[in-house]
């Protein structure tokens, strides 16, 4: 493989990421191209003949970038996503231009091992038990995926029936618990999982799960004869690190306590959430969240590495592997230590957990914590700023990085909505929460400072006045 073979595509990709990154933070948020036009710029047909590789980088990179939205701004609050943090982005390109299938350690011996000193260091940052597995898989939906994997086949196993030979036909039905505000990723991993919808026990004006709810729940079975309900069988909880709309998080003390003494699996969504364990000062958040079975999270949120960057954690990696595990004979036989795809759904996979390595060892562990606690201090300083417009409402209890308002109707919380992403300084996601529609600022970019929480709440007021005086 020539060197001129690579550099000028590289040079070409490296010259249009620097124009991108140099611009995100002032461009206008909106994209300003649809599909169909990014379609007719790049050619619909399927060519006959190739292409210099030079010219096809040139051509991606001016066709798409009228439709890219500038999500790593910090005044993009529209989903819970973060900004990338530049060793992220530089191992990131590595880890791509390396190639390495890190499904088992003989082969790739090198990214084998920064995926296992990251892993280490995620439970020893979050004060999880040491000995947990610990893999890397695409993002959260498949992080809550692997875990209730792990925690169907280990219930099943207690209760006689092995689901990893056997399969779920026949199989002692499991309960799946959650609280009313559960995340659509976790309700879509149990669905994956053959869990079917989880049960829902109540919640709080917050989201946090009703901790008697779930008790009464857990002692009376899942109600699913018609002649009485049935008995009490295995069953998976689900608890939340971080409430999508408030930011709240569970009682997992109490909720942990209710679960095990019922004999069922705890499960922990902290795909933002999770990373309050991180911070001395907002751990109080998490407090007995290491007494859980499981816990998923997203390095590409909170901690603003690039994208695929998911994280399952399973206390007991024997139920990991059970259920995870891939055997053949090319493989390598099992040693004292699990292979990589011993941990995620994948046998093939890129090197996912080097970038987590690298935005760890270039933050230490203070600098992870000040992260964090700059994500939820820019969250109080917008619900500070936003209860100075007249007319706006901040609904929830501001208690990490979740900010949610609304206008004196749906109506012009909507216009407001519509108007902030014409403006193109500010993009908050709509949403409907307790019986109102209203705006969702989620603040998860690491560049979201005192200067971008000012110039965000200037816009919003500025803009809302302009709904108004336009009705």
């Amino acid at each position: 493989m020539p060197d001129d073979e690579y550099s000028g595509v590289l040079t070409t990709a490296e010259h249009h990421a620097r124009e991108w990154l140099n611009s995100v933070a002032e461009r206008p948020i909106e994209p300003e191209a649809t599909p169909d036009e990014i379609k007719d710029a790049l050619g619909r047909a399927f060519p006959d003949e190739g292409a210099d590789p030079v010219a096809v980088v040139e051509l991606l990179a001016t066709a798409i970038e009228p439709g890219l939205i500038a999500m790593p701004s910090p005044r993009f609050y529209g989903f819970v996503i973060g900004g990338t943090h530049p060793a992220g982005l530089g191992a990131d390109w590595l880890v791509s231009a390396w190639d390495q299938n890190t499904g088992s350690r003989a082969p790739t011996p090198g990214t084998a091992a920064v995926e296992e000193l990251a892993a280490s260091w995620l439970l020893d940052l979050f004060g999880l038990p040491a000995e947990s597995g610990v893999g890397f898989v695409t993002g959260a939906t498949m992080a809550n995926f692997a875990c209730l994997v792990a925690a169907r086949g280990e219930v099943l196993r207690r209760a006689g029936w092995d689901v990893e030979r056997d399969g779920l036909q026949g199989a002692p039905r499991v309960r799946f618990f959650a609280g009313d505000a559960v995340h659509s990723s976790m309700v879509a991993a149990g669905r994956m999982a053959g869990l079917g919808m989880p049960r829902t026990v109540g919640a709080d004006g917050e989201g946090r799960i009703d901790v008697d709810g779930l008790a009464a729940a857990l002692a009376e079975g899942d109600g699913g004869e018609e002649d009485g309900l049935v008995e009490a069988g295995p069953a998976i909880v689900a608890l939340q690190a971080g409430d999508v709309h408030s930011g709240a998080f569970d009682d997992f003390a109490a909720a942990i306590e209710v679960a095990h003494a019922a004999g069922a699996w705890v499960h922990i969504d902290g795909a933002f959430g999770l990373w309050a364990g991180a911070s001395p000062s907002l751990r109080h958040l998490v407090a007995g969240f290491e007494r859980a079975d499981s816990w998923a999270t997203d390095a590409h949120k909170t901690l603003n590495t690039p994208y695929d960057c998911g994280i399952a954690i399973v206390a007991d990696e024997s139920a990991m592997v059970r259920a995870l595990g891939a055997h053949a004979s090319y493989l390598p036989v099992p040693g004292a230590i699990s292979e990589p795809y011993d941990r995620t759904p994948e046998l093939s996979r890129r090197a996912r957990g080097v970038p987590v390595w690298a935005t760890l060892r270039a933050l230490g562990r203070h600098g992870v914590a000040d992260l964090v606690d700059g994500l939820a201090a820019a969250a109080r300083g917008l619900a500070d700023g936003f209860t100075r417009i007249p007319g706006l409402e901040v609904l929830n209890e501001v208690v990490f990085t979740q900010v949610c308002v609304a206008a004196e109707d749906d109506a012009t919380t909507a216009a407001l909505v519509e108007g902030l992403r014409h403006d193109g300084v500010v993009w908050a996601s709509p949403s409907r929460w307790n019986g109102r529609g209203i705006v969702r600022f989620s603040v998860s970019n690491r560049g979201t400072d005192a200067t971008a929480v000012a110039r965000t709440v200037d816009t919003v007021e500025r803009v809302l006045g302009e709904v108004r005086a336009g009705r």
